[in-house]
């Protein structure tokens, strides 16, 4: 599915990463990529304004959600029902690794050194915890590999949501490429242990002053535009209306088994086994994007739960939408890119869950 994954990572791109203060990306390289994602303040503007909403001040501590990274046309509005009680100042986001496979990027989680990504809304600051947690960790566990950060769009996504809401809030941007469910297990318990170390010694409270964002897109169906392929590989339900229903029947399926209410290791592993395939960790099975940033989140998640509170962490469903399922607001006028079709033949679905 390398296709399919590589036209995601060029048609989306919005910004990037910009290491120490000076040495940014230069206009010439960003104006490369088709912007899909909001540059500046009133782009974010006019999108709260076209759906509707509204920022306000919440006193929800939600400890752990799972965001869309698709265009803001399509999934604009789950964006900001997954990560609206997301208000602590510190927020580990976990993301896809599209372009892993270029790299030869596998059974480690990658990190980057960079000390500021660009916004909208100005520089948001990579959290001091990003060294402290590498500092840490096992070294076999991870990777800094600031070109993969560089490219990879899925957290770009999520952070002009974020830093609308709290303009000082800081992040730490992980990404999740192929792993296999040994290997999220191992990675994110170890994980799970330095994070709670550093609450500790912060006297931080998980949810209050550190929160997790989980990136990831549902199910990519249909027959075309998928990196050029006309087959049905990517539409096993058939394209008709009735495939379609089928189609978000199993997303339906995979979200209520396996990410809502009580998180369990079990739920998560089954999760693996609907979207990887068992011979292979590293094929699809079902086309989720997030085969392996969602599990690996969850896992860490629900691990440091247990660790500070000992208890599962229980999930909330906000929501379930497709790019053919409901009314799409505009965007390309205001200069945000939309390359990606809308039919039944080539459709994407965005779930947004939530945890406490």
């Amino acid at each position: 599915m390398r296709s399919v994954l590589m036209i995601v990572s060029i048609a989306l791109i919005g910004f990037s990463c910009k290491p120490l203060a000076e040495n940014k990306l230069s206009a010439e390289t960003k104006m490369r990529h088709a912007r899909g994602y909001a540059q500046h303040d009133w782009q974010m503007d006019s999108v709260y304004n076209r759906l509707g909403l509204k920022d306000s001040v919440n006193n929800l501590q939600w400890k752990v959600a799972i965001s869309p990274h698709d265009n803001y046309r399509f999934a604009g509005r789950l964006y900001y029902e997954s990560l609206r009680g997301i208000n602590a100042p510190n927020i580990i986001l976990i993301g896809v690794a599209h372009s892993a496979r270029n790299f030869q990027l596998q059974d480690k989680i990658i990190f980057g050194s960079f000390t500021e990504w660009e916004s909208p809304y100005g520089g948001i600051k990579v959290s001091s915890l990003n060294e402290e947690i590498m500092g840490k960790l096992p070294k076999e566990d991870f990777i800094v590999h600031d070109s993969m950060q560089i490219i990879e769009h899925s957290l770009e996504a999520i952070i002009p949501f974020l830093h609308k809401k709290n303009r000082s809030v800081e992040i730490v941007p992980i990404l999740v490429p192929y792993i296999s469910y040994i290997g999220i297990d191992s990675i994110s318990t170890h994980l799970a242990e330095v994070v709670q170390e550093i609450l500790k010694e912060k006297n931080w409270e998980y949810g209050k002053d550190v929160a997790i964002v989980i990136s990831n897109d549902a199910v990519h169906y249909g027959d075309l535009e998928w990196g050029g392929s006309t087959t049905m590989a990517m539409a096993p339900m058939g394209t008709d209306e009735a495939g379609t229903e089928a189609a978000r029947q199993m997303d339906l399926e995979i979200i209520d088994t396996c990410l809502t209410n009580e998180l369990t290791a079990d739920k998560i592993k089954l999760f693996t086994e609907y979207t990887v395939q068992q011979a292979d960790y590293k094929e699809y099975k079902w086309v989720w994007c997030g085969r392996y940033s969602v599990p690996f989140g969850l896992s860490f998640g629900n691990k440091l739960n247990e660790l500070e509170y000992n208890e599962e962490l229980m999930g909330i469903f906000l929501g379930y939408q497709t790019s053919i399922d409901h009314p799409l607001i505009e965007v390309e006028d205001i200069g945000m890119t939309v390359s990606a079709m809308s039919t039944n033949r080539h459709w994407v679905a965005y779930v947004s869950v939530v945890y406490q």
